[in-house]
């Protein structure tokens, strides 16, 4: 992980197809020039599988990763869409497997989805249903010495980082912060730099996602509304050193291409502030 900048520049596990096999995606990864690959852990049986994988499987699957030389520190948790904290029992299982998981292959951040519900309304007791299993999986979370932290939402549960903290203040736990989507605030009607603040010392990393009003996934970089420089500026500026760039695989022919052309129009976020001075140091 030593590098001459000041921050790292992950890549999402979903921006690949799931025709390749983890070993190959850490290799384009790695090859297309990011610093880390974020594991994904979505609703799909396939994904969710991995939480139960035998001691056995966690072995060789951290094998695969320490030979490839590219790190996975960060997990996409976004099975809680489908099982939420504030629904069915299962979604506190879902948490604390993810955080198993995530301690043996030594990953330190599981964002979290920022949702009480998502596919039924919220209410009050979905809200005290989510405050009371996030409690108990904060604590399990701290005997593991794994980092958990919220994303910022498209629901109006959680789509701001004032929002996030409201429960980030409850919890009073070093082990939750937030992981913020910045595409997802800026859809949110909020100053994306003003509502960061609100969180200052407390965002452990930042999703780097293109949006436009109304449209919050699939959205080609450069294509949308957000503004990347102004908001890497405003997170590095309160100290947040780690991002990593959300974005889907398109059924581009050449993924290679497609990888590495996200991560040039990403670095190229970080080269200079908008006074002209170099973000990275360098």
């Amino acid at each position: 992980m030593n590098s001459k900048r000041d921050y790292k520049l992950g890549q999402y596990e979903k921006s690949m197809p799931e025709s390749l096999d983890f070993a190959q995606k850490l290799e384009i990864s790695k090859s297309a020039g990011f610093d880390y690959l974020e594991i994904s852990v979505d609703e799909s049986e396939k994904k969710l599988g991995r939480l139960d994988f035998t001691r056995e499987r966690r072995i060789e699957f951290r094998r695969v990763i320490e030979d490839s030389g590219h790190p996975v520190i960060t997990m996409c948790l976004s099975a809680h869409r489908k099982y939420p904290l504030g629904g069915p029992e299962k979604s506190l299982e879902i948490g604390v497997k993810a955080v198993d998981l995530a301690f043996d292959l030594g990953i330190r951040v599981i964002q979290l989805a920022g949702y009480d519900v998502y596919y039924e309304p919220s209410t009050i007791e979905t809200k005290k249903l989510f405050l009371e299993r996030l409690e108990r999986l904060v604590r399990y979370a701290s005997q593991c010495g794994v980092a958990l932290a919220f994303e910022t939402m498209e629901t109006d549960f959680m789509n701001t980082c004032g929002k996030a903290m409201h429960y980030v203040n409850l919890i009073n736990s070093p082990y939750l912060g937030l992981y913020p989507d910045v595409g997802n605030v800026a859809n949110s009607g909020v100053y994306p730099p003003e509502d960061f603040k609100t969180a200052e010392g407390h965002i452990l990393a930042a999703h780097l996602k293109e949006t436009l009003p109304g449209v919050f996934r699939e959205v080609e970089f450069g294509k949308g509304g957000v503004d990347f420089k102004r908001e890497i500026t405003a997170l590095m500026g309160m100290g947040v050193s780690l991002f990593t760039g959300e974005f889907w695989y398109n059924g581009a022919a050449d993924i290679f291409r497609y990888v590495r052309d996200a991560h040039g129009f990403l670095r190229a976020c970080f080269e200079t502030d908008d006074r002209g001075g170099n973000i990275d140091g360098r």
